[in-house]
């Protein structure tokens, strides 16, 4: 069970942190990623992480503005937004890959449990 948190309205050249909490003990086995879909437009990879949080991939489109990281204490996944554009207007989840392993997945397939979701809007 994923839940997503921290969206909402921003203007351009804002910043916001997304959070993701899961529930269960086996966060620190999976795997995380942020994925986002604007309105008719495909899923698209923002970023991904590994099991222990010490590898990272961040898309073409957000690389040097977010940046994806994870506290396994606290069960939580957080993508901070920086220097926020009217194109990064979407819906943000999180989705979670069951497995350690120093692979980093960017396909929506490969993902095992989704977030329903938080709303960011960047306003020109």
């Amino acid at each position: 069970h994923l839940v997503e948190s921290g969206g909402g309205l921003v203007q351009t050249g804002g910043s916001l942190r997304l959070s993701c909490a899961a529930s269960g003990r086996a966060f620190s086995s999976y795997a995380m990623g942020w994925f986002r879909q604007a309105p008719g437009k495909e899923r698209e990879f923002v970023a991904a992480i590994n099991w222990s949080g010490l590898l990272t991939h961040h898309s073409d489109s957000v690389k040097g503005r977010f940046a994806i990281s994870r506290d396994n204490a606290k069960n939580t996944v957080f993508l901070q937004m920086n220097s926020l554009k009217p194109d990064d207007t979407a819906v943000y989840h999180c989705a979670a890959k069951i497995g350690r392993s120093t692979i980093l997945y960017t396909a929506a397939r490969q993902y095992d449990y989704w977030g329903q979701g938080t709303q960011v809007t960047v306003s020109s």
